[in-house]
């Protein structure tokens, strides 16, 4: 795309999965209430917009999804909704309910653990020549926190993590969900159902047997609402992280100058990820949709009109952070929006953190020379997620 050519946003399109921030950067100068109406979008890229739009529960309603997809709004989106696809009150007692298993001193108290899989995993590649720091590391530990906390047995986390990368994948010239990801939908769908009637048999300490005794405004947490909430964990807390810990290991290996200031201090590891988060994060879009009709920069935007937070633009705002397009892990990146803000912050933040600390903690003690090999790297096709699903490297 050159500097005078149609500014044309479409998150679906494979180049823009590649590098979407020249088009972002586009976005924020050109068109900051962008409006795709073949897709049937508009899109805030700025990130004063972006913040004002995570906090406007009021005008932008989480109540039809969180991803452009058609299938947030067709038949079967009742079955996909979980507490991130509702709005204040339910949702607020939704999310205090689940967020009994994420407070800081249970997740404090995963660190040992999560050591002891980062190491379980890294100590067969001591002494080899390569190894893949996605599909042999990132992508399996996430998963078997996750999997931890829903007592789902080892042997079939492979199968989850193949239905749940299944899910994020899109092809290209398909602007919806294609059909493998609607399987893996629907075998996820399929596996919990099954789990969750093993444990209303036999309830154990997992997060899932704690739902079964719940109410919200009286009313017991049905199957679908715990199964919807079983998706949430395993794509969201699971794919986020894996792709948080990928994208690190390569912008690192990308900006020599900071890899130098890493080998000589390793308690930058804590910027690294910060960095990280606000300079590619791995999610980069959510949706929301209009509750009315209202004026946004000169731009009316209809009720039930379907808004994308560009939050990987935000993040890469000049009006916030200065040279953002600079991978700098000594800035400050506080103003950063990669975990949203308000009502819907992300309850697995400080997990997603820990997992990331921990994994490169472990992943630098033995690897800290190691060299991404870009050629054989495989970027991830998603309208949301940003990451890598291999991402080769030579020790």
């Amino acid at each position: 795309m050159t500097a005078s050519s149609k500014l044309d946003f479409n998150p679906y399109d494979f180049e823009f999965h590649e590098d979407p921030y020249p088009i972002y950067a586009r976005l924020r100068e050109e068109a900051p209430v962008y409006h795709n109406p073949e897709l049937g979008f508009f899109a805030f890229s700025r990130h004063e917009d972006v913040l004002n739009g995570f906090k406007d529960a009021e005008r932008l309603s989480n109540a039809h999804g969180v991803t452009l997809d058609a299938a947030a709004t067709g038949p079967h989106a009742e079955l996909a909704a979980s507490f991130l696809a509702m709005d204040p009150p339910r949702h607020t007692r939704m999310r205090n309910l689940v967020s009994r298993g994420f407070t800081p001193r249970r997740v404090a108290q995963l660190e040992a653990s999560i050591r002891q899989l980062a190491t379980e995993y890294l100590e067969p590649f001591e002494g080899q020549n390569d190894f893949d720091v996605v599909h042999d590391f990132a992508a399996r530990l996430p998963m078997d926190v996750i999997s931890e906390m829903l007592a789902v047995p080892r042997e079939q986390r492979d199968a989850l993590r193949a239905w749940a990368d299944a899910m994020l994948e899109r092809e290209q010239g398909v602007q919806d969900v294609p059909p493998a990801a609607v399987e893996g939908f629907f075998k996820l769908r399929e596996y919990f159902g099954a789990l969750i009637g093993e444990r209303r048999k036999s309830p154990g300490s997992d997060l899932i047997s704690a739902l079964f005794d719940t109410a919200i405004d009286g009313e017991q947490l049905t199957d679908d609402e715990i199964i919807a909430f079983c998706n949430l964990m395993i794509v969201a807390g699971n794919e986020t992280t894996t792709k948080l810990i990928g994208n690190c290991v390569y912008w690192l290996a990308r900006n020599p100058d900071q890899r130098a200031k890493l080998d000589a201090d390793n308690s930058l590891i804590p910027g690294w990820i910060e960095e990280t988060l606000r300079y590619d994060n791995s999610t980069q879009i959510i949706a929301r949709t209009t509750t009315l009709d209202f004026e946004m920069r000169g731009v009316q935007i209809p009720k039930e009109s379907r808004i994308l937070l560009l939050i990987g633009s935000a993040n890469r705002d000049p009006l916030v952070f200065d040279d953002p397009d600079t991978f700098n892990m000594a800035r400050n990146q506080s103003e950063m929006l990669s975990f949203g803000h308000g009502v819907h912050f992300c309850l697995g933040a400080s997990l997603a953190r820990l997992e990331a600390r921990v994994s490169l903690e472990e992943l630098w003690r033995r690897f800290s020379k190691l060299e991404v090999d870009e050629s054989r790297a495989r970027r991830v096709h998603s309208v949301n997620v940003r990451g890598f699903s291999s991402l080769p490297t030579r020790i």
